[in-house]
């Protein structure tokens, strides 16, 4: 496992991304869960974020593809509108302890 951040440095509804070992990926907690992903759309394997560290939508309840708008559950992955439906990010393996939130190295 490889180290990503602190717990404080990922507030509740919020998103931010990194780049571990050449490899970009984003975190989002959500209800205090947090959710690993690969960042990269499915449908033309662009970045996702609008601006850095920013992935969600306005309401910050879906991840958002700055490049064609599709959305995508925080919780799962899949995407639930937009050119790549049906499709999902690749999700990372992760957990928080009292160090902070640490994310599975290979895929």
């Amino acid at each position: 496992m490889k180290f990503l951040c602190t717990g404080a440095e990922l507030p509740d509804n919020s998103s931010r991304g990194f780049d571990l070992d050449g490899r970009k990926l984003l975190a989002v907690r959500r209800a205090g869960q947090v959710y690993v992903y690969l960042n990269r759309c499915p449908h033309r394997g662009v970045p996702l974020e609008w601006r850095p560290n920013e992935f969600l939508d306005p309401s910050a309840s879906l991840i958002q593809c700055a490049t064609h708008g599709a959305l995508f559950l925080i919780e799962s992955g899949e995407c639930v509108a937009g050119p790549c439906a049906g499709q999902s990010l690749a999700a990372l393996e992760s957990r928080e302890d009292e160090q902070g939130i640490w994310v599975e190295q290979h895929r």
